[in-house]
């Protein structure tokens, strides 16, 4: 099977980094192209990136010139690491350009006919590609990933909505360093302390997950308060989630519930995907990041410590890797969707 070339923007940084070592003999992708900031075209990759991955560069990937985040680019499909500010002006650049964009930035995941995917629960939403197209009159499109603390909750919380119905959810995150970029908060401010402010990340949770979990054409009716925290923990995003349902359960249904849960067929067949999508824990202390955040390469949301809540109806914690699950990993993953389904096209 013949490959597609990847450009990959904003190349340098963490998440653009972590998509490329993802990418490392991958069976549908390659990285063609290293896209990045003006001040770094040019450059041999190796020369404009500070290596921060734990796998040694590739020497392929170190040769490489970087190129400026603009088309034309000799590639089949662009995956974003953009920031928000960047994305929103570059992305659509590279939509109307003709060519499809994965995208792991903020700026277009609420816009209206732009899908929020997380495959294993709503596969569907890319169906929303036709409109866009149609509406802003591109040969190309875009396609965005969630936010880090919202993919690893999300899961989970389909699984009740579908089993219970959801209508209330209470969100605590404990957000690794990693979330934060490169170089992220200093020794200084971070060690032998909790940051009780992420700017932007509760909203995005507040809102991301009616629409991952809603329809097409109407956000679910739930409501979700979240408070965030940046801990000193270097990758995995712990998550305290308590939640309301529309008809009672009890820990033990959910748990069940939980445990079963599959995707669908195409889904579960992609390369990126994890088995099982979720893995849950009956340890009391389990999951923790430093022992649980490499389950299914990263991909797996692991779940633990669910219990029936005395305030609202069920109680749990939840892990993901931030920067795989929560991040290059998931567009690496909504990429194969595409392709599987048939809006990324081969030659």
């Amino acid at each position: 099977m013949k490959k597609l070339r990847v450009g990959i923007l904003g190349a340098t940084g963490a998440v653009g980094q972590r998509m490329i070592e993802l990418l490392s003999d991958h069976p549908w992708f390659y990285v063609g192209e290293v896209c990045a900031s003006d001040r770094s075209a040019g450059k041999s990759y190796l020369e404009a990136v500070n290596w921060r991955m734990t796998t040694p560069l590739a020497p392929e990937i170190a040769q490489k010139v970087v190129q400026s985040c603009r088309p034309p680019l000799a590639v089949d499909v662009v995956f974003s690491a953009l920031p928000k500010e960047e994305a929103m002006r570059i992305e659509p650049e590279f939509a109307a350009f003709g060519l499809p964009v994965i995208s792991n930035a903020s700026a277009f995941r609420m816009h209206e006919h732009v899908p929020l995917v997380i495959p294993e629960i709503n596969p569907d939403h890319t169906h929303m590609i036709l409109e866009q197209q149609e509406r802003k009159r591109w040969k190309g499109f875009i396609v965005t990933n969630p936010n880090c603390a919202s993919i690893g909750v999300c899961l989970p919380l389909a699984v009740a909505q579908r089993a219970y119905g959801l209508r209330t959810v209470q969100v605590t995150t404990m957000q690794a360093r990693s979330g934060a970029g490169f170089p992220g908060p200093s020794a200084a401010v971070i060690d032998d302390n909790v940051l009780p402010w992420i700017g932007g990340e509760e909203d995005k949770l507040e809102t991301e997950p009616q629409k991952i979990l809603g329809s097409i054409e109407q956000a679910a009716d739930f409501s979700v308060s979240a408070q965030c925290n940046r801990v000193n923990v270097s990758d995995g995003h712990l998550e305290c989630v308590s939640i309301g349902l529309r008809s009672k359960a009890t820990a033990i249904d959910f748990i069940s519930e939980l445990q079963n849960f599959r995707p669908n067929q195409m889904v579960s067949s992609l390369p990126s995907s994890p088995s099982p999508a979720i893995q849950v824990f009956l340890e009391e202390d389990r999951p923790q990041p430093k022992l649980d955040r490499h389950v299914g390469r990263g991909m797996t949301v692991t779940v633990g410590r669910v219990r029936d809540c005395p305030v609202l109806d069920l109680k749990f914690v939840v892990l993901s890797h931030n920067t795989i699950r929560g991040a290059a990993g998931a567009a690496i993953l909504n990429a194969e969707l595409l392709l599987a389904q048939g809006f990324i096209k081969r030659d």
